[in-house]
């Protein structure tokens, strides 16, 4: 018996198109739910400055109210972009650097546990909203973005 014959190959190639077929849908899902969240998330932010700068200031994060409402706003409107799926990767990759930044002020202890106590890496706030942006950053918004309407409306680059 072949390898293109044998069942359990065959099932395999079936089940990974079926996986590629959802996975545009998949991260859809992600981008939505995800976005959605984390523009809530800056829109309560900037419903309340003073606590954030309050927060901020604790940390000692240098010019506490210019970078509350500087990250209140690329939340709510990083989330809102990532939701529609526009500038997917640029925003993805601020969200990665956004969450960076919170690990390393908000959430050290955690995010010195990355291998001494994973349980507390990923419990961490910050760790979701990360996880999602590297995923964006690195396999793109899928097929159901935004980003694919205008690429395909912009005239190919030589």
């Amino acid at each position: 018996m072949s390898i293109a014959t044998n069942p359990i190959f065959s099932w395999h190639a079936t089940f990974v198109r079926v996986m590629n077929a959802l996975q545009s849908a998949f991260l859809l899902l992600i981008r939505v739910y995800f976005g959605w969240q984390f523009a809530e998330a800056g829109w309560g932010k900037l419903q309340d400055t003073s606590r954030v700068v309050g927060f901020f200031t604790n940390l000692g994060i240098p010019a506490p109210h210019f970078t509350a409402v500087f990250v209140s706003g690329f939340e709510l409107v990083g989330g809102i972009l990532l939701a529609l799926g526009l500038l997917s990767r640029i925003t993805a990759l601020g969200i990665v650097i956004d969450m960076l930044v919170a690990f390393l002020t908000a959430d050290h202890e955690a995010f010195k546990s990355f291998v001494s106590d994973p349980d507390k890496f990923v419990a961490a706030a910050p760790f979701l909203f990360l996880f999602v942006g590297l995923i964006v950053l690195f396999f793109g918004p899928g097929k159901y973005a935004i980003d694919l309407l205008l690429a395909k409306r912009l005239p190919a680059r030589p």
